[in-house]
């Protein structure tokens, strides 16, 4: 049985542990969305870009489309050599693919090259359309 002063208490208990698991709740939800931010691709700013090239064979690019405005490539086919020839050698470059993969060989190659602008591996396609924020397109 409770005494008055029994009650009391309970009663204070229960607001504190409330209040606790609020404050913990809130605690959780800012640390969680922190992480989501913090794993976002980080946007790259578009307006000191020289171009966008696409290194996905012309197979990737029909099912997925491609980013507006990019350059497709097939780094597959052999063709980025003589492809780049027309690229300025001191542009700026977000290169993607499907993964990155294609697009950081490609980034050495024109680092080798003498390409001396910013080349941006942008990984791959969804990636890539997040960072560039442009939009799909039919490839």
């Amino acid at each position: 049985m409770y005494t008055l002063g029994g009650i009391r208490k309970e009663i204070v208990r229960t607001k504190f542990n409330s209040a606790f698991k609020a404050v913990a709740a809130i605690f959780v939800l800012v640390f969680a969305l922190n992480t989501l931010t913090a794993c976002s691709a980080p946007q790259i700013e578009m307006s000191k870009v020289t171009a966008v090239i696409d290194l996905r064979t012309p197979g990737e690019v029909a099912e997925t489309g491609t980013l507006e405005g990019a350059i497709v490539i097939d780094w597959n086919a052999g063709e980025f050599e003589s492809a780049s020839a027309n690229l300025d050698k001191a542009g700026n470059y977000v290169l993607f693919c499907r993964s990155g993969n294609r697009a950081g060989q490609a980034i050495a190659w024109m680092q080798e090259n003498g390409f001396t602008g910013e080349l941006t591996n942008a990984g791959g396609f969804a990636d890539a359309q997040a960072a560039t924020g442009l939009a799909v397109v039919a490839g």
